[in-house]
């Protein structure tokens, strides 16, 4: 499994200073684009929770979509979004959290997951873990349980981890520095 990771790892592009000076973007595209790993990939995550019950995978916008989508279909389970406001057609329950500079807030439509539902929270990177909190909060909100927040890439030197306490987190890849 080791090697397979590395495969992975390989796959991830950076891109300095994007979106601003001074960030390294971890680019996942490659990857997405190599149907082989992409597989691999989600076959790991898949691997994780096969045992767990899982009733709905939820996908936090956007590449957060393609994890989560791929993630759900896998497992044969429930595939649910948030997205920004705004963006949802239906009745919404919404969630903020802070960033660097500012706020931001997440939306999930009302009757997005079935009281007590198990959720796995699936993204592509955590960082300093302020969207997946928002995610884990709605699902409470909406009366559900959250089994794991899950990731493929996570920066740990930005202690996103801690953010979640005291949901479970688990993630393929992890950078330890810029």
């Amino acid at each position: 499994m080791e090697n397979e990771i590395a495969e992975i790892r390989v796959a991830i592009r950076d891109i300095p200073d994007f979106p601003k000076p001074g960030i390294i973007f971890k680019d996942i595209t490659p990857l997405l684009n190599n149907g082989p790993l992409f597989k691999k990939t989600i076959g790991f995550l898949a691997a994780r929770y096969r045992s767990q019950h899982v009733d709905t995978v939820l996908g936090i916008e956007s590449r957060g979509f393609i994890i989560g989508a791929a993630l759900a279909y896998e497992l044969g389970a429930g595939f649910c979004i948030v997205r920004k406001p705004g963006k949802l057609p239906y009745e919404t329950h919404s969630a903020s959290y802070d960033l660097e500079y500012g706020s931001d807030t997440l939306e999930v439509h009302r009757d997005g997951l079935a009281p007590n539902a198990r959720v796995v929270i699936a993204d592509d990177l955590l960082a300093t873990g302020g969207t997946a909190c928002a995610a884990a909060a709605l699902v409470s909100k909406l009366g559900a349980e959250v089994v794991e927040c899950a990731f493929v890439i996570e920066l740990s030197f930005l202690r996103g981890r801690e953010k979640l306490k005291p949901y479970s987190t688990y993630s393929l890849i992890q950078y330890d520095s810029e």
